[in-house]
């Protein structure tokens, strides 16, 4: 086996009085493409955060390369579900930002450089000068894509990137984020609640309770890529059993809700008229 480039080791967590992890184990092996996969509200861009070190968990450990997400930094870069991209600069220019932001004394023209080959890598060579209201919803993301990789990260961590874009453009999103992580080796930590797209990606797939979250399952995809899910018995079997436990998740997190809070006028009344 490879060696893990992230180890998540008995982590508890409590959220505004409420418990996001009771004692959640898991493991990213260097260079593999690993989804998590989850109903809504289970913790999974949670976990991402405190990969990132944008949130300390109250019990367990965090390691990334062996060291402390505060000192693990320098080896991650975000893609968050918008693109967030500066309005006032071309996409060489949000791209240059990350550089920026991350290695200040770096030449001007070797950031431009280094801007312009990754515009390329995610396929916007053509579009270097266009700035975001110009461009597509998935042109900006993969703006942002190559944003993340300018900072040259060993671990780049996506919180559902393609949620907000429509379908077509989705599935050439999921096409091209492969194509890129084929070609560069990167780790890749990727959130979704979303089962087909968990498939396509992943090497292995994390599945994640509701909370106090654990880990359901865990499922290797042996299937060579591209991948389709209409004609592969295999992963058609795992969507039909990931499909069936989101139905079983979902009506429990409903049964909960209910239990804990009760909608007004639904306990009986114990006073005599």
């Amino acid at each position: 086996m490879p060696d893990d480039a992230i180890r998540c080791r008995g982590l508890h967590l409590e959220l505004g009085g409420e418990a996001i992890y009771a004692s959640l184990d898991f493991h990213v092996r260097d260079g593999e493409f690993l989804c998590i996969l989850g109903p809504s509200g289970c913790g999974k861009s949670t976990a991402l955060r405190l990969i990132g070190d944008l949130l300390k968990v109250d019990d367990g450990r965090v390691e990334v390369f062996g060291q402390p997400p505060g000192e693990a930094w320098p080896h991650l870069a975000y893609v968050f579900q918008s693109p967030r991209l500066v309005p006032w600069r071309d996409a060489v220019g949000n791209v240059v930002l990350g550089m920026q932001l991350r290695f200040g004394g770096m030449a001007k023209r070797d950031m431009e450089a280094r801007a312009r080959e990754l515009l390329d890598l995610v396929g916007l060579g053509a579009d270097l000068g266009k700035y975001p209201r110009a461009l597509s919803g998935g042109e900006r993301q993969r703006v942002a894509i190559a944003r993340a990789l300018s900072v040259e990260p060993r671990i780049v961590l996506m919180d559902e990137p393609f949620s907000a874009l429509d379908l077509n453009t989705r599935r050439r999103m999921r096409s091209g984020i492969v194509s890129i992580w084929q070609r560069t080796g990167k780790t890749i930590v990727f959130v979704t609640h979303d089962v087909d797209e968990a498939l396509v990606l992943a090497d292995r797939i994390l599945l994640f309770s509701g909370k106090p979250t654990r880990v359901l399952e865990t499922i290797e995809i042996a299937e060579p890529r591209p991948r389709d899910l209409d004609t592969s018995p295999a992963l058609r079997a795992h969507r039909e059993r990931l499909h069936a436990r989101f139905e079983m998740l979902e009506s429990r997190q409903a049964v909960k809700l209910r239990t804990t809070h009760p909608r007004r006028g639904s306990e009986p009344c114990s006073e005599k008229p």
